[in-house]
């Protein structure tokens, strides 16, 4: 306790109020007592008198007040200590709450404005704290979950090849081949998200058309898309001169149209705009569809985050591709977001000029 900030501010405040008394008792006994002796002389007084009358009166009552003004200050002085104290206390025992493994543990705002400020800091810390938490341990479950099925798969069709249960036909091979690139697929999204996390950072911006990128993406995507008998609009210039990376640029746009396409149902309609804003460029992709609850708005770029969960399965996806569109535009510069609404979602990018 006598280490503790309580003790020191009580200490500091008797100190202030010790020197404040030392100064006021010898101006009064000191300072005072002469210039009463000297009023005394001059109305007749003898020296001795007077310095009798003064101690017997002024003197008497300046110890008394010093005493109590003591014994004030020293209450008051503990009182404040551990009112300023106690908040911070708490703040303490809540941070070794969240060292154990408690990430609920909150404080609560009081005291001055100071301490008020800094439990909301502590809260909103303790927080985003709790919300990493969760989303490791969702990452760690989808991760799992991801990595189980088609490993499940592919023990399925080779214990049945052990058994002769199944003959090994090009039909087998080829299953065994998809359930083989969903787990490379896989792997390889979770190493650019590690390469994210790393702080790899993006490659060096180069000048570029971003209307040529964007008609590059449409092509590789096209075969998808046809596939899926979706109608395409594309509203970009016909030249729009960018800065950025060139692979990032084209893995994001590689994402969005293949998350469209994996969305709209056949016979929708998959739009790609694209344009100039002062001050950034602004890529937007469009599908038609169901639409996305305004609840999961908000998560749709976390990792493995699925609206619909066995529906995002049944399609394919590992729910890592709008993460990865996320991380990458956010490491250029830019920003990104979704809207949906009337049938329709919106994806869209963008990154400084």
């Amino acid at each position: 306790m006598g280490r503790g900030i309580a003790a020191r501010i009580a200490l500091a405040a008797l100190i202030s109020a010790a020197v404040g008394l030392a100064i006021l008792a010898i101006g009064v006994t000191v300072v005072g007592a002469e210039s009463f002796k000297s009023l005394m002389e001059e109305a007749g007084v003898s020296a001795d008198h007077a310095q009798r009358m003064y101690d017997q009166s002024v003197s008497t009552v300046v110890v008394a007040a010093v005493v109590v003004a003591a014994l004030a200050s020293v209450g008051l002085a503990v009182v404040m200590a551990r009112m300023l104290a106690r908040p911070l206390a708490e703040v303490g025992a809540a941070a070794r709450r969240i060292a154990a493994g408690d990430y609920a543990a909150r404080v609560p705002r009081e005291g001055p404005e100071e301490l008020a400020s800094l439990a909301d800091s502590f809260n909103q810390m303790a927080a985003g704290l709790e919300r990493q938490e969760q989303l490791r341990r969702d990452f760690i479950a989808n991760a799992a979950h991801e990595l189980r099925t088609p490993l499940t798969n592919l023990q399925g069709y080779l214990e049945a090849l052990r058994d002769g249960v199944i003959t090994a036909d090009r039909a087998t091979y080829e299953s065994l081949w998809e359930e083989a690139e969903r787990l490379v697929r896989l792997s390889r999204s979770l190493d650019a998200l590690a390469d994210g996390d790393a702080g790899a950072g993006p490659l060096a911006a180069v000048e570029l058309d971003l209307a040529a990128a964007i008609r590059t993406a449409l092509e590789l995507a096209q075969p998808t898309l046809d596939r899926a008998g979706l109608r395409v609009v594309v509203d970009v210039p016909e030249r729009l001169p960018a800065r950025a990376n060139a692979d990032d640029l084209a893995q994001v746009l590689g994402n969005l149209l293949s998350n469209a396409a994996r969305y709209t149902p056949a016979g929708g309609e998959v739009t790609v705009r694209a344009e100039r804003r002062p001050g950034d460029l602004l890529v937007s992709v469009t599908n038609s569809g169901e639409g996305i609850p305004p609840t999961d708005l908000e998560r749709v770029f976390e990792r493995f985050y699925r609206v619909e969960k066995s529906r995002d399965r049944a399609r394919g996806g590992a729910g890592i591709g709008l993460a990865i569109v996320k991380q990458l535009v956010e490491a250029g510069g830019g920003q990104v977001g979704v809207e949906s609404a009337d049938g329709r979602t919106r994806f869209w990018f963008s990154f400084p000029a």
